[in-house]
């Protein structure tokens, strides 16, 4: 259903006994709310839990900022790099406002935030904003964004800064390139059928194809930097899960957040990369579910 929050329309998909625990669950960059595997979901809402997903501004089935042009990736670095200011969009503390007026309108005072990524990164500026309406936070294979962390490969960047805009490509050049990706970026341990992985981006495809969209997603997180000093004031119990394998985010983020997050739990898993691998969502249903254990 579309709804709407922040001045913007956003595609929500709620469901769970409507006076269960709410949990939002906030996917990552380009992502969409199909991304949240729908095994992971209904293991959720076994538990007794309200789930509700969300499209985030500028992907899948949400309000687009098109209006706003295509940027420069490779200029949006560039001044990163330098220290300088980047011009984006917007932010992710307005994506976070989107999250909040969601909340809102769905009568929801307070949630438990669960976010991967990008969401994650959502996810602290909503915890650190908006206290009172956070019960409890999940940080999912995301990061501070400080600069001394590791980084991903150049291999790994370039893929991801790879744009394929335009209809001419079309639907089976798009699955192709993002196979490739979510094979580089997977976990080792845990690899999808390929053909399962193919149909699973192909229907993603279809429901929405927004490169333009994920350029400028990407720019607002170059634009939010350090998130280190917005971590101070997160006072909602905090658990961080993190895959041992992840190339995108390497582990040390997780470890950093951790010292970063006063009282917050920590969960590596072995074999994990940076996805959500079929055959780990029974343990992170379970895992999103109970009350964080220090690890």
């Amino acid at each position: 259903m579309q709804l709407s929050a922040n001045g913007l329309s956003i595609e929500v998909d709620d469901q769970g006994p409507p006076g269960g625990p709410p949990i939002l669950l906030i996917m990552g960059l380009g992502m969409q709310l199909t991304a949240w595997p729908e095994p992971l979901v209904q293991g959720l809402v076994a538990q007794g839990f309200r789930v509700v997903r969300i499209d985030n501004r500028d992907a899948g089935l949400s309000q687009g900022f098109d209006a706003s042009g295509t940027p420069n990736l490779a200029w949006a670095a560039l001044r990163y790099f330098l220290h300088l200011p980047v011009p984006a969009a917007y932010r992710l503390a307005d994506m976070a406002g989107d999250c909040v007026g969601v909340l809102d309108a769905l009568g929801i005072d307070r949630a438990h935030i669960c976010g991967a990524s990008m969401g994650g990164m959502i996810a602290q500026h909503i915890a650190a904003s908006w206290p009172d309406r956070v019960s409890r936070l999940t940080l999912m294979m995301t990061s501070s964004g400080a600069r001394r962390l590791p980084q991903p490969s150049m291999t790994l960047r370039a893929a991801m800064l790879e744009q394929r805009a335009g209809a001419a490509h079309g639907v089976d050049a798009e699955v192709a390139r993002l196979a490739h990706l979510f094979t580089l970026i997977g976990s080792p341990d845990y690899r999808p059928d390929p053909e399962e992985l193919k149909a699973r981006l192909t229907d993603s495809v279809r429901r929405a194809w927004r490169p333009s969209g994920v350029a400028r997603q990407l720019v607002a997180i170059i634009a939010d930097g350090d998130r280190t000093p917005l971590l101070s004031r997160i006072s909602a119990p905090t658990h961080i899960v993190h895959g041992a394998a992840d190339p995108l985010v390497p582990v040390a983020a997780a470890h950093d957040l951790r010292a970063k997050i006063a009282g917050s739990t920590l969960e590596i898993i072995d074999g994990m990369g940076h996805d959500l691998p079929a055959q780990l969502l029974p343990r992170l249903a379970a895992t999103i579910g109970r009350e964080p254990i220090d690890h």
